[in-house]
């Protein structure tokens, strides 16, 4: 069975950074992509970030600069740095395998999902 554990989310002031963590069990998914989306409260669930499975990454243009997305095929891990944090990066942030090895930006093409980790910016 397939379980992805997010862990790194938190209360965090603006213009601070913190670090999201994502956990895989139950397989192995270094030949996938896998990507990072956050969901603010009355709105959709959006991309954040992926990275395919070569290490290749794409961003939202609203993270750009200010996200990093990584992964540790070894353990199984995928990371998400987040730096000058904003009032609107607030969201719940959901890790995520997609069903092909190259960097997908749509949420119908990933396959598993964790439960998510609250992020909330304060002042």
């Amino acid at each position: 069975q397939v379980q992805l554990v997010e862990s790194g989310g938190g209360l965090v002031q603006a213009g601070g950074s913190l670090r999201l963590s994502c956990t895989a069990s139950g397989g192995t998914f270094s030949s996938y992509a896998m990507g990072w989306f956050r969901q603010a409260p009355g709105k959709e669930r959006e991309v954040v970030s992926a990275i395919n499975s070569s290490g290749g990454t794409g961003y939202a243009d609203s993270v750009k600069g200010r996200f990093t997305i990584s992964r540790d095929n070894a353990k199984n891990s995928l990371y998400l740095q987040i730096n000058s944090v904003k009032f609107e990066d607030t969201a719940v942030y959901y890790c995520a395998v997609a069903r092909f090895p190259g960097i997908r930006l749509t949420a119908s093409s990933y396959a598993y999902w964790g439960q998510g980790t609250q992020v909330t910016v304060s002042s």
